[in-house]
């Protein structure tokens, strides 16, 4: 049976300590137990992690390749994740940059159900990037946020997606304004013979999360909003394997940030907002854009596209989708930075535009043509 490997980069001041260290690790994620106590046969030979190599990548750091038995995962992706990086989680200096779920796990974990093209074809868009504006802000009552959603979507947005703090505030009750907005994306579909998904954010509590999700589906949403910082990762992958749910599903950056925000600790943002949102079955991965308010870099967004867009990634290719820093003055560096495979997030600044807030979409969307074309 093939192997699950991870790679780790570790900091140590030799290769020596680095090898201890990565041994540790082996230990840690399996059988976590001393070396000299693990029972021989079956769980020494299968079950405990593997160190496959160990050398320095950089000054003080030492790249790790590890791998452990599918036997050790199981069915869960909860598991799989506490393989990957449980405990060792805890410790200073120690970063997860890569995986490889093999042929065995790969096949357990199918990723997006949906991806670029199953989104595509749900939104009716078969080329281009496709452009959400997200309905904001709290305190606005069901049927302002209708009346803001209706605006975008005949003005020809793909998506319109909710704000990731819209819950079940008094102002705005979720099934209150999940059907108000589900039939004013309705008519507008209807009037412009578009196909614009409408993405409630599903967020509540957690005995509530799966009967929500399908009284959205029900009251006509195209998709859903999860937050798996908040929520768990396996919430993502429960809806994307439930075929009887069929919808695809935006994840949201919410909670996530201090997995990445260290340059030796934690995940790249690759692997956060790419390859493990991949993994869990989402189609469509929000994450801070360059040039907003959140500090990312040029090169750690490109990295976050390309995980997300990868034809050797796990499962389907699925969609980057940047948010913050948006506009149609920035359109030409957006659309030459992450070309045609996105969602471009609009936000708060489309508010700007008030009761002609269809004018920013229309704006947005010449912007891209003319950079296109140009």
């Amino acid at each position: 049976m093939d192997r699950l490997h991870v790679t780790y980069q570790i900091e140590a001041q030799s290769n020596d300590e680095a090898l201890e260290r990565a041994h540790n690790i082996a230990l840690e994620q399996t059988v976590e137990i001393p070396r000299d106590v693990v029972p021989q046969g079956f769980i020494e030979d299968e079950i405990l992690g593997k160190v496959e190599s160990c050398g320095q990548s950089h000054e003080g750091q030492f790249e790790a390749v590890l791998s452990y038995s599918p036997e050790s995962v199981g069915t869960e992706l909860t598991q799989l994740f506490n393989v990957i990086f449980g405990n060792s989680s805890i410790q200073k200096g120690l970063q997860v940059t890569h995986i490889d779920l093999g042929s065995t796990l790969g096949k357990q974990f199918p990723g997006a159900r949906f991806g670029i093209e199953g989104v595509r074809k749900r939104a009716d868009t078969p080329k281009g990037g496709l452009i959400s504006p997200v309905l904001k802000p709290q305190g606005s009552s069901a049927d302002e946020l209708a009346e803001i959603a209706y605006l975008c979507a005949v003005a020809g947005a793909n998506i319109v997606k909710e704000d990731h703090g819209l819950v079940n505030q008094p102002a705005a009750p979720f099934k209150e304004r999940v059907e108000k907005i589900s039939k004013a994306v309705a008519r507008a579909n209807q009037e412009t013979g578009q196909s614009c998904l409408y993405l409630p954010n599903i967020g509540g509590h957690f005995a509530t999360l799966i009967e929500d999700a399908h009284f959205a589906k029900q009251a006509g949403a195209g998709g859903i909003l999860l937050m798996p910082g908040l929520l768990g990762f396996d919430i993502v992958n429960h809806f994307s394997r439930d075929t009887a749910f069929d919808l695809p599903i935006m994840t949201h950056p919410s909670f996530l940030g201090p997995y990445v925000l260290s340059n030796d600790t934690g995940f790249t943002h690759a692997m956060m907002f790419g390859v493990l949102q991949r993994l869990a079955g989402s189609d469509i991965s929000v994450f801070p854009n360059v040039g907003g308010r959140f500090g990312f870099s040029v090169e750690e967004c490109k990295s976050i596209a390309n995980a997300c867009r990868a034809a050797d990634g796990i499962g389907k290719p699925m969609f980057p989708s940047p948010g913050g820093g948006m506009s149609k003055d920035r359109a030409g560096d957006m659309l030459s930075m992450y070309g045609d495979d996105v969602v471009y997030l609009l936000g708060g600044s489309l508010l700007r535009y008030g009761d002609k807030i269809g004018e920013g979409i229309k704006d947005m969307r010449a912007a891209l043509e003319a950079a296109r074309h140009s």
